[in-house]
């Protein structure tokens, strides 16, 4: 039996979920487009959108609570910028430093490009003002940051740590904690109902591609020795 070269099963994946936030984001600037949004501004899916928004209505401390929490994951993210750190202070090179923690760094700000794009070309505006500002809307900024970032610390911690117990706790708390952010965002009514799944498309699809970087950096590390 023929098996896949590590790395390349999450590199199909993350070019098919890319490919899928590509397609979804086409989608939503063509499909049922109508002057719906703050200021009449256009909405794609304004059926779906509209009666999902006015279904949740609008709950501003949800919203509240929802931002704050987004401290989290960039708590997660300085955590393991320390961790890097450290080992390239005790290393003394940055070529020495964990290969995955250095893909780690790269993938968090590839992350933070990818919501900068969309602040700058806004595909849609939420549908409420935010302390009297319009914003972008698409995708969901802060589903983007919890959902491409609270899976590297249940990934890190899988590499990481041996106790059993460890791992499944923090499996546990990213999963609670991923759900509750983004119901929170869907139930808070900031955001168009399209806005959170795309932000899901886009990091699951930038997740994978950092996993399948790593997996690639394992195997070439893995390969001399195994050819000694």
């Amino acid at each position: 039996m023929i098996h896949a070269a590590p790395g390349r099963k999450e590199l199909f994946a993350a070019l098919a979920l890319l490919a899928a936030f590509a397609i979804w984001t086409g989608l939503v600037q063509c499909v049922d487009v109508r002057p719906v949004g703050l200021n009449g501004t256009d909405v794609g899916f304004s059926t779906f959108n509209v009666w999902f928004h006015e279904l949740t209505g609008v709950h501003m401390r949800i919203y509240a609570v929802t931002d704050w929490l987004g401290l989290v994951p960039i708590a997660v993210c300085l955590c393991f910028g320390a961790l890097g750190a450290a080992q390239l202070a005790r290393r003394k090179s940055p070529l020495r430093v964990d290969a995955d923690l250095l893909l780690l760094g790269a993938y968090y700000i590839l992350v933070v490009f990818g919501y900068l794009v969309f602040e700058m070309v806004p595909i849609n505006y939420r549908p409420v003002p935010i302390d009297g500002m319009m914003e972008a809307s698409y995708p969901s900024s802060t589903t983007l940051l919890v959902l491409s970032v609270m899976p590297t610390l249940k990934y890190q911690v899988d590499r990481r740590v041996k106790s059993p117990a460890l791992r499944s706790a923090a499996a546990v708390f990213v999963a609670v904690f991923s759900a509750l952010i983004v119901l929170g965002r869907l139930v808070a009514g900031v955001h168009w109902a399209t806005d959170i799944v795309g932000a899901a498309l886009l990091a699951a699809g930038l997740f994978m591609t950092y996993r399948s970087a790593v997996a690639f950096a394992d195997r070439r590390r893995a390969k001399p020795d195994t050819e000694g």
